[in-house]
């Protein structure tokens, strides 16, 4: 059976993993020693519109995963899912088990991380790819699945199919409430999901509101729409297009003056947690200065977020 070794167990691998735990596959989550604890006292919880689950699961520590992986116990895939801020880290725990044919998933935001994970292993075996989702972890470790959709697409760096991510999406063919498909455009599909992310995470960090009142405020909705058309042409500068429907789809969305929707990073900051805005407005930001494109609002919700970062350091954002 295929061996999937997934880090972390929280919004993203706690349910992708137990999803997949949960129709049959063989997955191990490496996880610190707290959450190991918590996992083995009270199984994986997912909370979903999609169900329930509650699991015992097979976990390992780093230390546990050398230890292994000296015994000869290898893994077919690495799903990675770790914060951007959190590479080293998570590039460190997971070096013991990138063997000769193991193949890495990467599902982090931005695209920064792909050129890193190029160089610390074999870029043969690293595939292109991201997740759509919308979960947390509570404190208490139970995952929260928070909307209907869980997508993963994943696939070569380069333009066409990949057989390893052909097997990898078939892994999860039988598991319910997710889809993961094989793409040839994985790149391309990460510049897309960069794109909405930053206008989401960067309109909702500005305003500390979610969409629809957003949109239900003064010029929120003309802000929204600059912001989009601006990460767009960013992405199309840099080689990577959005097609007219996804132009479209993605204005839909955020003209929808109902909508709760909200960023992760907003989620973050509200708890005063360390944030992505490093990665996925920075980095983004800076692109556009590399191509001489103005965007005003995108420097904005940059300086907003490490303003935050800033009074969080200083522990004067210290949340009860």
């Amino acid at each position: 059976m295929t061996k999937v070794l997934i880090l972390g167990a929280g919004g993203i691998g706690g349910y992708f993993g137990g999803r997949l735990h949960e129709a049959g596959g063989d997955v191990t989550f490496l996880v610190r020693p707290a959450r190991q604890k918590l996992l083995q006292e009270h199984g994986l919880r997912i909370k979903s519109p999609a169900g329930d689950l509650t699991a015992q699961v097979k976990t390992v520590t780093k230390e546990e995963l050398s230890q292994q992986v000296s015994q000869g116990i290898t893994y077919d895939y690495v799903f990675l899912t770790a914060k951007a801020y959190d590479l080293q880290s998570a590039i460190d725990s997971i070096r013991p088990a990138m063997g000769k044919n193991t193949v890495l998933v990467p599902a982090l935001n931005g695209l920064a991380h792909i050129d890193r994970l190029n160089k610390e292993f074999d870029k043969n075996n690293v595939l292109a790819g991201s997740v759509i989702i919308q979960s947390t972890l509570t404190a208490e470790g139970i995952v929260l699945h928070l909307n209907d959709d869980a997508i993963g697409v994943f696939g070569s760096q380069e333009v066409g199919e990949d057989e390893r991510a052909i097997r990898f999406a078939s892994l999860f063919d039988n598991a319910k409430g997710v889809e993961v498909r094989a793409v040839k455009n994985a790149i391309q599909r990460m510049w897309n999901k960069w794109v909405r992310l930053a206008t989401l995470a960067g309109m909702t960090c500005l305003m500390r509101a979610n969409v629809g009142e957003i949109n239900r405020a003064p010029g929120g909705q003309e802000a929204m729409m600059d912001f989009l058309v601006k990460n767009g042409e960013i992405a199309n500068a840099s080689g990577y297009p959005l097609l007219a429907g996804q132009i479209d789809e993605m204005s839909t969305f955020f003209k929808d003056s109902r909508s709760l929707a909200t960023a992760s990073m907003l989620r973050d900051i509200e708890a005063g947690h360390q944030t992505e805005g490093d990665h996925i407005l920075g980095d983004l930001l800076n692109r556009a200065k590399h191509f001489g494109i103005t965007h005003p609002l995108l420097s904005l919700a940059y300086t907003n977020v490490k303003a935050y970062d800033e009074r969080r350091l200083s522990g004067r954002d210290k949340k009860n």
